[in-house]
């Protein structure tokens, strides 16, 4: 009974980006050629879905917003909370928020003040990420707190995190209490801006957060 309208009303309404409209008209298709050979249907109507027409918005643009200096000086009061740690920990580390919450503390090296990332959504993102001085000492707080883990960072039970419990449970209610509206993704703003505000060189920027695939080839 689905119809082409049906379908563009989902990509129309669903308010995600361009490379996830891309995905879901993928899925589309699976599913069509599932039922196709099922003989659920007999018409493909997921070819006829347009994401084309919203390959220039970007509907989370403003969720991609850096930290101002106020709030990381807000943060910074609010440091003897180990929650509050995590996101100055993001903001000084520029990670991917998937990859500081999948970091194992065999792969952190405090003595030597960097840690490794040895699983990223990109292959350029494999790389080593120094620890800064002052961040050092919530970085030992976090590897300390739970001996059983094998995480750096955990819930109260000594478990994994997941990012939606994170996310849910942790990220949005703390953000919400200081007034401010920016997801974990900000963090990696926040420190590229940073960084560059500080007279880092790009390529080293770059070679931090796992940028590489950006770099020209004298860069590499």
């Amino acid at each position: 009974e689905i119809k082409l309208a049906d379908l563009q009303y989902v990509i129309d309404t669903c308010n995600k980006n361009y490379p996830t409209l891309r995905k879901l008209k993928v899925l589309f298709g699976q599913l069509y050629e599932y039922a196709l050979k099922n003989d659920v249907c007999n018409k493909n109507y997921s070819e006829y879905v347009d994401v084309v027409k919203h390959k220039n918005k970007n509907p989370n643009k403003n969720e991609r917003t850096k930290f101002e200096k106020s709030e990381v000086e807000r943060l910074w009061d609010l440091k003897d909370d180990k929650y509050y740690q995590i996101i100055l920990i993001l903001i000084y580390n520029g990670c991917r928020i998937s990859e500081f919450l999948d970091l194992k503390k065999e792969n952190v090296h405090l003595e030597e003040q960097y840690f490794d990332v040895i699983a990223s959504k990109t292959e350029n993102g494999i790389r080593k990420v120094p620890i800064a001085d002052k961040l050092l000492p919530f970085y030992r707080n976090w590897y300390e707190s739970c001996p059983e883990c094998e995480y750096l960072l955990h819930t109260e039970d000594g478990k994994h995190f997941k990012y939606r419990n994170y996310y849910d449970s942790y990220w949005h209610p703390l953000v919400e209490q200081l007034g401010i509206n920016r997801t974990p993704h900000c963090t990696r703003h926040t420190c590229i801006s940073m960084l560059s505000e500080a007279g880092v060189q790009d390529t080293t920027i770059k070679k931090i957060v796992g940028h590489s695939g950006a770099m020209t080839l004298t860069e590499k």
